[in-house]
């Protein structure tokens, strides 16, 4: 018997076939999520419903035909971004993203939906969160008329799958939205209430891996946060390890049996046991692709149009750089979860280091560096040294040298995830959670 996993990621649909009895990776299927719709905004950034569903059947469907011994299909997707669906279970709206960034325009006599929260409520959510969209939506009165409820990408998709018609999440979803206890597991009704919105269009939480229903026969999982599924599908000594994520953004994140409060760290419940300690750097591996995006613009003013940069800067990196002529450069390009308005910076040029190689590698040490620190934060906060890094994510599986700078930074030897699709891998390996096969 083998298991489907399914990852809705920002910019590639992921899918993995997984042998039931070794957990061994039959197949992986990537293809690209093209779904972005161009507002003329930018701060919106939101995706087509519709568009990403019309990619992801062909795919299910060709491996249903491929493989006739499906026993379960799992689904992960990008945490904290919402879609609104009606009564009937359909989208209304299109999907909000983690990047989405309404919630911290000062639309409201001078304040954002963040700070509102903050100075009102004491209670800490970054743009891009479910709640803190659904809050502007509100207040805005823009929230689509025949709207029942919200929920992720991948609950909806679980949705449309099963013929739900209302949403089903479970905690680590429902965490990702923002205004969520996750010592209780519950949301903050009563809070919620009292920012301005009806509780009763919040959807029905779950704390365990329940099955939604049948495709085409098949059970199909509750979905699961990105950032639980990845580390699922990464880490094997789960109470030693730290596991470093870097694709668009990028995290830091070690499990818990404990419920535990840190400053500047999430708590995200895993199961209705254990927790992630996770630590988010939003610019993350995007740091990495604005400057490549920086050089493309000077090649192409150059007379090189549309040449990409990577292979110029890694050849760069591999001749000229060094580490004492590195630049000091602080990669919050995007803000921080604490401070949107943030800034990234740069400093330590001289004559004898302004050359492009000490530039790349000072972007590349501050994405470490932003890592580490968050990291820090974590084991000063739990008392606990681990002792083995693992890596997941292009940003770091295609930059050998961004793979040195972190074993240097975090100085632990580290292992790179073997299968790239690592969330869709472990979408497929939390379904043996819900049939009692794995605890």
């Amino acid at each position: 018997m083998k298991m489907i996993g399914i990852d809705i990621g920002t910019t590639s649909l992921s899918f993995t076939v997984t042998d039931r009895d070794t957990l061994s990776v039959m197949r992986n299927y990537t293809i690209s999520n093209d779904s972005f719709i161009q507002t003329g905004n930018p701060w919106e950034r939101i995706q087509d419903t519709d568009v990403i569903l019309s990619r992801i059947y062909p795919v299910l469907n060709e491996i249903l035909d491929t493989y006739s011994d499906i026993s379960a299909i799992g689904i992960t997707s990008q945490m904290h971004g919402i879609v609104y669906t009606d009564s009937c279970g359909h989208a209304v709206s299109p999907l909000y993203t983690w990047q989405d960034g309404r919630g911290a325009l000062p639309s409201f006599n001078g304040r954002s939906i963040c700070r509102i929260l903050s100075e009102d409520t004491n209670i800490k959510a970054a743009p891009g969160y479910g709640l803190v969209t659904h809050l502007y939506n509100v207040r805005k009165g823009i929230v689509p008329p025949d709207a029942s409820s919200f929920c992720t990408i991948g609950d909806y998709l679980g949705m449309i799958l099963t013929g739900r018609k209302a949403p089903l999440v479970h905690i680590s979803q429902a965490a990702g939205m923002g205004m969520f206890d996750v010592e209780k597991l519950k949301f903050m009704r009563e809070k919620i209430a009292d920012a301005g919105t009806d509780p009763a269009f919040l959807p029905e939480v779950t704390k365990n891996f329940s099955i939604l229903g049948n495709y085409k026969g098949i059970p199909v999982c509750v979905s699961i946060g990105d950032n639980q599924a990845s580390f699922l599908g990464s880490v094997t000594d789960r109470a030693d390890t730290v596991l470093v994520n870097a694709g668009t953004g990028s995290q830091v994140s070690v499990m818990s049996r404990q419920y535990i409060e840190i400053p500047g760290i999430e708590t995200r419940p895993l199961t209705d046991s254990s927790y992630l300690l996770a630590g988010a750097a939003v610019c993350g591996g995007s740091a990495y692709a604005s400057l490549e995006k920086f050089f493309r613009e000077y090649a192409a003013a150059a007379g090189a149009p549309g040449a990409p940069q990577y292979d110029i800067m890694k050849k760069l990196l591999e001749t000229h750089a060094k580490e004492d002529d590195a630049w000091r450069v602080r990669t919050t390009f995007a803000g921080t979860r604490s401070n949107p308005e943030d800034t990234g910076s740069i400093t330590g040029i001289r004559i004898g280091n302004f050359h492009p190689a000490a530039m790349i590698r000072g972007v590349l040490n501050g994405m470490a560096e932003e890592l580490y620190e968050l990291y820090r934060l974590i084991e000063t906060g739990t008392g606990t040294h681990r002792t083995k890094l693992t890596a997941s994510g292009n940003a770091v599986r295609k930059n050998p040298a961004f793979q040195k700078i972190l074993e240097e930074r975090f100085r632990m030897p580290l292992t790179l995830v073997q299968n790239e699709e690592e969330a869709a891998y472990g979408a497929s390996l939390y379904t043996l959670y819900s049939s009692g096969h794995l605890s």
